[in-house]
C-alpha cells in the first residue's frame, strides 16, 4: 500500500521502509527550532539533561523576534539567555538584531530549511516550512529541549487528509483566503492532529509566498502539520538557496487519506475570520459595517515580499484614513531592504503608515501595536482569539493583505474594487 508525502518523510527520517497513521517512531531530526520565548525554557532542559553540546551546531536555529528589539527588562533577559546560549554552544543560525526577522520568514529565505526535511519547533507555526514539502510541527519548549540535546523525538504518525482546490481564483482572493474558507469549513478542531495535504489546480498554479501563508494557519485547524507536494515552483524557489540537497517526495497515487475534501476556488470570496475564532469566517461582503481602529500588515503569515507588494499596490497614491492607524512590518531585513528598493516602503510612508523593525510585533499582543479596551483591528496574521493582541475586550479580524490595505483607505473593511 502507497504513502502520502507526510508518511514518507516520517519513514525515512526514522529508517523504515513503512509507516502508518498512528504508528509511534523516534525520528531524527534535520533542524531544531525556538524563539526568545519558547528557547529559555528548552535551554533550562538542555541543561538538565547535562550534555555539554548540541546534537548538531549547525541542525539548531535561535531567532528572537517575539519581543525583540527588547520592548521590557524581562524581554532583554529572555534574548541574553539565548544569545548567550548560542555563543557557548558555537550555534550557526542565531540572529541577533539587524540580522534577524520573523522566524518562519527566515528559514525558507535563507534555505536553512529544504524540501524533505523534519522540522520540529517550539512554536506552533512551525508548520510553516511544510509548503517546502518539509514535514515540519510545532513541540513544547521540554520537547524541544530534548531535541537539542539527541537530535531525535518522538512522534505519531498522523492521519492526512486531502484538500483539493478546484477552479480558478476570484480576483484579490490568495492563500490566506482559501485556508480561512477551508477553516470556515471543518472548524479549528476539524484535523486535530492530522496532516493536511494541499493539492489540485489551483494549488498548482500558487505562488510560494501564498503556500507558506496556508501551511502556516494549518495549525488553526488543529493539524499536526500541513504540507504540499514539491513542484516546479518549489524547486524555482529553492534555486540557490541551500547547500544541501533537497528531497523532492510525493504522495504515492494509491496513498490511503482519512478523508478528501473538494472546495471549488471559483465559489471563494475574499474572507474575513470574525472574532474571536480563525474558523468564524465571512465572506468580505458582510464585513463592510465594521470600522477598525488599526489595520497590521505582517506576521509570519503575511509579512513577505508579494503581501507587501500587494498591499503597497492597494495603497499607492493613496491615504490611510483620518482617525485610523495603521502598522506595517516586513517579515525580515531582507523583505525590508527589497521593500525599499522597489518603492514599496516610500508607499507605506506617504500613506500614513507606520512602518516597525522585522519583528512578530503586535501579532500576539508583545508590542509595537497593543490594543486597548473596546479596540477593533483588521490584522493579516493568524489568530483572533479573545486578548491575542491586546485587550481582552478587544476585537481582531484577520484578513488577506489586499483586504488590509482598502480597508485602511476605505476606513472600514472592504476591497480594493471600491476605491
Amino acid at each position: 500500500m502507497g504513502m502520502t508525502i507526510t508518511e514518507k518523510i516520517l519513514a525515512a527520517h526514522a529508517g523504515l521502509d513503512t509507516v502508518g497513521p498512528g504508528d509511534l517512531i523516534q525520528a531524527r531530526v534535520d533542524m531544531a527550532l525556538a524563539n526568545d520565548i519558547t528557547a529559555p525554557l528548552a535551554i533550562k532542559v538542555f541543561h538538565e539533561i547535562g550534555r555539554d553540546h548540541v546534537f548538531d551546531r549547525d541542525r539548531v536555529a535561535l531567532v528572537p523576534d517575539h519581543f525583540v528589539p527588547n520592548k521590557d527588562i524581562l524581554s532583554a533577559q529572555q534574548a541574553k539567555i539565548i544569545r548567550d546560549f548560542s555563543r557557548e554552544y558555537g550555534i550557526k543560525y542565531f540572529f541577533e538584531v539587524g540580522e534577524m526577522g520573523i522566524e518562519h520568514v527566515i528559514l525558507p529565505e535563507k534555505g536553512i530549511v529544504i524540501p524533505g526535511d523534519l522540522v520540529i519547533g517550539a512554536d506552533s507555526h512551525t508548520c510553516t516550512y511544510g509548503a517546502l514539502g518539509a514535514f515540519s510541527t510545532g513541540v513544547g519548549s521540554t520537547d524541544l529541549g530534548v531535541t537539542m540535546a539527541t537530535g531525535e523525538i518522538w512522534l505519531k504518525v498522523p492521519p492526512s487528509i486531502m484538500v483539493r482546490y478546484e477552479g480558478g481564483l476570484q480576483p484579490w482572493v490568495g492563500g490566506k483566503d482559501l485556508i480561512l474558507y477551508l477553516l470556515g469549513r471543518i472548524g479549528v478542531e476539524g484535523a486535530n492532529y492530522r496532516a493536511l495535504e494541499f493539492t489540485g489546480p489551483v494549488i498548482e498554479t500558487l505562488s510560494m509566498d501564498n503556500r507558506l501563508t496556508m501551511a502556516n494557519m494549518a495549525v488553526e485547524g488543529g493539524a499536526k502539520n500541513g504540507v504540499f507536494e514539491p513542484d516546479d515552483i518549489t524547486a524555482s524557489y529553492m534555486e540557490g538557496r541551500s547547500a544541501r540537497t533537497p528531497v523532492y517526495y510525493q504522495s504515492d497515487g494509491d496513498a490511503v487519506y482519512e478523508k478528501e475534501l473538494i472546495l471549488d476556488a471559483e465559489q471563494i470570496m475574499p474572507q474575513v475570520a470574525f472574532p474571536h475564532s480563525p474558523d468564524n469566517v465571512r465572506p468580505v461582503s458582510e464585513a463592510t459595517h465594521i470600522v477598525p481602529d488599526q489595520v497590521f500588515i505582517g506576521s509570519c503569515t503575511n509579512g513577505r515580499m508579494e503581501d507587501l507588494r500587494l498591499a503597497a499596490s492597494v495603497l499607492k497614491g493613496k491615504r490611510v484614513a483620518k482617525g485610523l492607524r495603521m502598522i506595517v512590518i516586513p517579515g525580515s531585513q531582507y523583505i525590508y531592504k527589497q521593500s525599499i528598493q522597489e518603492g514599496i516602503i516610500e508607499a507605506f510612508l506617504d500613506s500614513g503608515a507606520t512602518i516597525g523593525p522585522p519583528t512578530c510585533g503586535p501579532c500576539l499582543g508583545g508590542h509595537m501595536g497593543v490594543l486597548a479596551e473596546g479596540e477593533k483591528c483588521v490584522s493579516t496574521s493568524n489568530r483572533n482569539f479573545i486578548g491575542r493582541m491586546g485587550h481582552p475586550q478587544s476585537e481582531v479580524y484577520l484578513v488577506n493583505p489586499a483586504i488590509a490595505a482598502a480597508t485602511a483607505v476605505l476606513g472600514r473593511i472592504g476591497t480594493p474594487d471600491e476605491i
